[in-house]
């Protein structure tokens, strides 16, 4: 029976638009050089190294601005990561409330502390504050550790102190799915732009002894 759900957030619980990130970076910053760091899954180069906690917020700004226009800001970098985070659904708020009430619900998470700071925005607003839905972030710039590494999912495993047979990871890469399978969790490959509700009650009564009404 499935007594825990992890949530990865950013395609699943955060709508993400890469185009408008990568825009901004061009058209704001000048950064010309950001289809080799961005990613529709994971990211890449520096930006890879800033949410493993290898690089740090600063050093990040400080890369981005050396290749940016004269006059550009660090504020503008932030802004610039912001600009992929587009919002929460209202409905995943209310599946996330409804959820909460039955099972424990955690966030694992590939995340850096700048764009962490227009997350938990979005969530307040959505009336889901993370600290108050979730009983734990585990988020990969704090963790020093990326999805798929079997690392982290062993890592939050460890953590949560249930089984994996008990928890439900979701997430929207197929690279991280097929690794929490691996690590014995059952997993819901979300599809981004359906509807997540139903996906979640399909995977839940999927296991024995759960009605998957949620």
């Amino acid at each position: 029976m499935i007594k825990a759900i992890v949530f990865d957030m950013g395609g699943v619980l955060i709508d993400l638009d890469m185009e408008r990130c990568r825009n901004a970076f061009i058209g704001q910053l000048g950064y010309e050089a950001i289809d080799s760091l961005l990613d529709a899954s994971h990211q890449k180069g520096f930006y890879s190294d800033l949410e493993e906690g290898k690089i740090s917020e600063d050093e990040f700004r400080r890369q981005i601005l050396a290749g940016s226009r004269p006059g550009a800001l660090p504020q503008d970098v932030d802004h610039a990561m912001w600009a992929l985070l587009v919002g929460m659904e209202p409905y995943k708020a209310e599946l996330l409330k409804r959820l909460s009430e039955r099972y424990d619900l955690y966030l694992l998470s590939n995340n850096n502390g700048i764009s962490m700071v227009r997350c938990r925005e979005i969530f307040s607003a959505a009336g889901v504050p993370m600290d108050s839905i979730f009983r734990r972030l585990f988020l990969s710039y704090q963790m020093r550790m990326l999805k798929p590494s079997q690392e982290i999912f062993g890592k939050m495993i460890s953590e949560v102190g249930l089984e994996p047979s008990e928890m439900l990871f979701i997430d929207d890469s197929q690279a991280n799915a097929d690794a929490a399978a691996a690590a014995g969790l059952n997993v819901l490959h979300y599809v981004q732009g359906t509807d997540l509700a139903a996906a979640v009650s399909r995977a839940l009564g999927k296991n024995h002894g759960d009605s998957g009404r949620c």
